[in-house]
């Protein structure tokens, strides 16, 4: 039982870093009033870019053009953030519309590009992180090589990064700030909260985290961009916004438990028992559970009250 465990908790917590990052991402923007619907395509915009810069540039630049790679993609995906943020605050159109289209342009234009440069629509990478363990942590009797054993340096990097944000968002006056314009837009500009640019910040921080998130999976698991990269890791981060209740240690519960649905049901195929039944019943495995995650559990998740709702200064 023990070495099942260890095999299947390193690889859910892989999978659960760029899921966690990209709903964490999400919920800077709803917070400010914003919803982002895009994140998919913000993440393959950051997948994207990680992958062309890694695959031009290590024979070169060594280790270091991955760590450059990761952030040149989450980077990328703050620049492509800003459409959505231009259409949705300033232009005060449709968020949902607006995030929709941010999917169905970073798909087009990633794989456009992936062609057009490289002559394929894959992109491979020559290396990625390593699993390392943690020394002196990975030593402790059973929980040791469970959570801190042959594993990426990028889960802990994200759970730091989810610790960060709950310091932000409810220890400083950003996030007072932030969450006032998400709950009650008219109240923060009436105390000299200047809303449109704390949803900007919102926004473009939003779009930062789904690229890094993107850059994650690129540098860890995948090791290549390709069309699979839009595979709706992007709405299970959604999934896992609603079913946290839009705070980030609530995020991060349901993004762990999304992880290990994941990675049950692509190491089923281990277990002589189900290697008869259909693959169709594990691929879908993981969004089934969220559905029924989220239809018994988000009956009271309220998210922030102005969230979808676009602010008109002129109008208080």
């Amino acid at each position: 039982m023990l070495s099942i465990l260890s095999s299947i908790i390193p690889l859910a917590l892989a999978y659960t870093a760029p899921l966690l990052i990209i709903a964490l991402g999400g919920l800077f923007s709803e917070r400010s009033g914003v919803v982002n619907i895009g994140l998919e395509g913000l993440m393959g915009i950051g997948a994207f870019t990680t992958a062309f810069f890694i695959s031009n540039t290590y024979e070169s630049m060594g280790d270091t053009s991955i760590l450059l790679g990761v952030l040149l993609g989450a980077l990328m995906g703050g620049i492509f953030s800003l459409i959505h943020a231009f259409a949705s605050i300033t232009m005060r159109a449709d968020q949902v519309i607006s995030g929709t289209a941010i999917n169905m342009l970073s798909s087009a234009i990633t794989i456009y590009l992936a062609r057009a440069l490289t002559g394929s629509a894959n992109i491979q990478i020559i290396k990625g992180f390593i699993k390392n363990d943690v020394k002196g942590l990975s030593k402790i009797p059973l929980i040791g090589p469970l959570f801190f054993g042959n594993a990426y340096i990028t889960t802990y990097a994200v759970i730091l990064i989810v610790i960060v944000s709950w310091y932000v968002l409810y220890k400083r006056p950003f996030g007072l700030r932030l969450r006032a314009c998400g709950e009650h837009p008219q109240a923060a500009d009436s105390m000299g909260i200047n809303v449109i640019m704390m949803r900007y910040i919102g926004v473009v921080i939003s779009g930062i985290l789904a690229g890094l998130g993107g850059a994650i999976v690129i540098t860890t698991y995948s090791g290549e961009f390709s069309g699979n990269i839009y595979s709706g890791l992007g709405f299970l981060a959604l999934a896992a916004l609603i079913f946290g209740k839009w705070k980030p240690f609530g995020v991060l519960g349901a993004a762990v438990f999304f992880g290990f649905a994941k990675t049950v049901a692509d190491m089923s195929q281990l277990f002589a028992a189900l290697k008869t039944l259909p693959n169709i019943y594990f691929n879908t495995f993981p969004y089934v559970v969220t559905i029924i995650a989220l239809v018994l559990f988000s009956k009271n998740s309220a998210g922030p009250r102005a969230a979808g709702e676009p602010y008109d200064p002129g109008k208080r």
